[in-house]
This record gives structure tokens, sequence and C-alpha cells, in this order.
């Protein structure tokens, strides 16, 4: 079944007096990108984090943010070092009278030069907490997981809805091109019986224009390739893997045959029904770029 590349996840535990909140979050996106939030005391562990994400997911966007809450986290108040900055406002003094600028040295410009600011300090964080922050992340991408995959159910529910309307379309116009070349055949012969005020058609030349133009109107090729397109998409959409990519493929080997088919027919019913399956089809693109 496909998945959605949206959904939520947020898990909250505490761990030995600290509180781990943890949000992951998806959009659609064409590769796997990964964005991690955390406090400086887990950025060893960030390559981790995105092994365990990569095992799950195949495409999408994903933000995960983790903080940590209470005693001895990343909520401490930064340290400013008086000295360095100092020598830096100093510095800049003496830069501003050898170079005359008036311009007053403000702490706006002081807050540019970062060794100024010390980050909190967080000790050690124990290995049974780290494996905590670890399960954590599991349950909360589990979260996310189940979220795309229902969302999925919706699109597959969608996508067939249109799926077997655009079926319906094309037989459809199955049905109704045989009666094309009926219809122009007619409207040939009383064409030239109005031109020659009535004299003996020539049977064989009415009859050779009229397999002329059934050849060149001749869509059974693009019908018999579209519905072959509609079941490739259905097992496509009843497949575990991530199949978007091949969606958005067979989408655009949909549009060229039913483009093709309202060249070729030169029937206005048939010309209806083209724009029907066209928007349809700009409907499941739609869809299409939400799956994962």
């Amino acid at each position: 079944m496909i998945k959605s590349m949206t959904g939520y996840g947020r898990v909250e535990r505490v761990e030995q007096g600290r509180n781990i909140v943890m949000e992951v979050k998806s959009v659609n996106h064409r590769f796997l990108e990964i964005s991690l939030r955390t406090p400086a005391s887990l950025f060893p562990l960030e390559m981790e984090f995105k092994k365990k994400i990569s095992e799950r997911f195949k495409r999408g966007r994903i933000d995960v943010s983790i903080r940590l809450e209470g005693e001895g986290a990343d909520t401490s108040r930064v340290h400013v070092n008086p000295e360095i900055a100092r020598n830096y406002f100093d510095a800049l003094k003496r830069l501003k009278d050898e170079l005359h600028i008036e311009e007053p040295i403000s702490l706006k410009t002081l807050i540019g030069f970062r060794d100024i600011f010390t980050p909190p300090f967080e000790t050690e964080l124990p290995a049974v907490f780290l494996d905590q922050v670890g399960d954590t992340l599991d349950e909360a991408l589990t979260m996310l997981m189940n979220m795309r995959l229902d969302e999925g159910i919706s699109l597959f529910a969608d996508m067939e809805m249109r799926l077997g309307a655009i079926q319906d379309i094309m037989e459809s116009i199955r049905s109704r091109a045989p009666q094309v070349v009926l219809e122009y055949q007619k409207r040939l012969a009383d064409r030239i019986k109005e031109l020659t005020s009535g004299l003996a058609l020539d049977e064989a030349r009415l009859a050779q224009e009229v397999a002329m133009m059934a050849d060149r109107s001749d869509i059974t090729e693009e019908i018999v390739r579209m519905q072959s397109h509609i079941g490739q998409f259905r097992d496509l959409l009843q497949s575990d893997e991530a199949q978007g990519r091949k969606i958005d493929f067979l989408l655009q080997e949909m549009n060229r045959e039913i483009n093709t088919i309202g060249s070729k027919s030169n029937d206005l019913e048939i010309a209806r029904q083209v724009i029907e399956v066209k928007s349809e089809l700009g409907k499941l693109r739609e869809q299409a770029q939400n799956i994962e």
C-alpha cells in the first residue's frame, strides 16, 4: 500500500529527572532530506539518528527536533566572556579612530564575535540515558510512519476512484471510435452528392477515402496502452515499496497517450472526453506529489 510523505509524531518521556521532548514531522520532497535540531550533548549521535530515519523512510523532508529539559540540560545560562568582549571593543575603537569612522560601536556589532559567548555547559550524559533518547526517537518515528500510512490510505482511495473514472471514459472512447468513421463516411457521401448535384457516387473512391481517414484517426493502440497503464498504476498503488517516482513517470506516459488520442480522433465527443481524462490526470498528478 502506498504511503504519504506527510506526517507528524511527538513523544515526551521523563528519564533520570529530565524531560525528553521529541518532535518529528515530514512533508513531500523529491528525495530523502533529514534535518536534525539537537542539543550539543547529542551531536555525537546525529549520524546514528539519521541512519535510523533513513532505514524507515525513502522520500520526504523529515525534520526532527530533540529537546532535553531539566537539571543539567542545555537550558542553563549562556556564559559571557567580558575580557574577550573588551579586547574586541578596544580593537574596533582603534580601527574606528584610524579610519575616521563616525558610526558608533554597538552591541549588535559585538554579537557577531561568537567567541565572546560560551554555550551552556553540559555534563556527559550516561549511556543508559542516551539509549532512552534513541528509544524515544524510535517511538516518534513509529507515530510518523503510522500517520503516513493513514494518509496513504486516503490517497489510495482517491486515486483508485480517479483511475476508475478514467477507465470508464476510455471505454466510452473505445466504443465511440468506430462510430466516428461511420459518421465521417456519411458526411463525406452527403457532401459529395451536394457538390455533384446528385450524380452517382464512385463507391470505390469513397471507400478509399474513408479507409485513409480511418487509418489516420485509428486510436486503438493508444487505448490499449492507456488500459495497460491503468493496470500498472493500480499495481503500484498496491505495492509495499516506495513508488512515487514510478507513478510520476507513468502519469507522464498516460498524458502523452491521451494527447495523441485527442489529436488523432477529430471528433467533438471524443475531444470532450479527452478533456475529462486530462482533468483526472491532473488531479492524480497533484496527489502523486505526496506519495513516498
